[in-house]
């Protein structure tokens, strides 16, 4: 008689902290939940006109950024914070601006804006639930990460542990808000509010397999075009968070839209680090112990 081998479904011996996770709306215990929703951003139609930074603030009424200017952009709302949810950056480059025929054109001045939209990522294994001690954060039957506030404990703890930058502490009371891929809305059938918003349809929001492969398919209608530069970022199941719940098309290198080139789940070596933990404290314990077992032999000579 061999021994029963556990579903692939099972937890048992699964590291849920990294890796490839096919299902994490069923692994978070919802049965019969619908599929996994998302958000696919095509920065190359965005147009920076912030509809989705004010839909997202009229909607769930968080409080505005005022007008005040950095003097480094004309981008007022400057990231993603406690009170910005959605944030359209503004990136000014000395680049040829590409044609859709592929020529960069004789007599273009060379400067270039890219617009980009970005948000929450959603993530397949995300470290603010690995972190959070009260049970704030939790997954929802979509699959999307949402923080509740009557229940948050200001703790902070998810804040450095988001690979992203992405959540952020409202200084009156300590605790955090992020954008929760407007929850109810989805409860009600209804698509998120920035979304809704975008005039461009920059902002695609659906099942996300369906995204991942309308994504490929865009990227390649611009390669085809001759804008090589594009290219998919959060897509991969097997990158370091296992796929982003919300992910872009970018016309340029991730950092230079301020976004991590290889981000990773800030918990992955979690299990490792107190298997390691745990030795060194065994072997302290036991040097301690034959400290003293040598004290007393040597002390109960005469």
């Amino acid at each position: 008689m061999t021994d029963a081998q556990p579903p692939k479904s099972s937890l048992i011996g699964r590291n849920l902290l990294a890796g490839i996770e096919p299902d994490p709306a069923g692994d978070s215990g919802h049965e019969g939940h619908p599929p996994r929703m998302g958000f696919f951003t095509d920065t190359s139609v965005c147009i920076g006109c912030k509809a989705c930074e004010v839909a997202c603030k009229e909607w769930n009424a968080i409080p505005e950024d005022g007008m005040a200017f950095t003097g480094m952009s004309y981008d007022n709302s400057q990231g993603l914070d406690g009170s910005t949810w959605r944030h359209v950056a503004f990136i000014e480059q000395n680049k040829p601006v590409v044609r859709g025929d592929g020529d960069s054109g004789n007599g273009d001045s060379g400067l270039r804006w890219l617009m980009s939209s970005d948000v929450c990522k959603h993530c397949t294994h995300a470290a603010c639930l690995d972190v959070c001690p009260t049970g704030s954060l939790f997954r929802t039957e979509f699959g999307t990460v949402v923080v509740q506030e009557d229940i948050c404990n200001g703790c902070g703890y998810c804040v450095p542990a988001c690979p992203y930058g992405v959540i952020g502490q409202r200084p009156e009371d300590g605790r955090v808000f992020k954008c929760t891929l407007c929850y109810d809305r989805l409860g009600a059938g209804q698509e998120p509010a920035c979304a809704k918003a975008c005039p461009t349809e920059s902002i695609q929001f659906g099942p996300l397999d369906e995204l991942r492969e309308r994504a490929a398919a865009r990227v390649e209608d611009l390669h085809r075009a001759g804008v090589s530069d594009a290219r998919l970022y959060g897509h991969d199941p097997e990158d370091g968070v296992g796929g982003d719940g919300a992910f872009f098309l970018l016309l340029d290198e991730p950092e230079v839209y301020g976004l991590p080139p290889d981000p990773v789940v800030t918990t992955r070596d979690l299990p490792s680090m107190w298997r390691h933990a745990g030795a060194a404290a065994l072997t302290l314990l036991g040097g301690v112990a034959a400290v003293f077992a040598a004290h007393g032999r040597n002390g109960g000579k005469r």
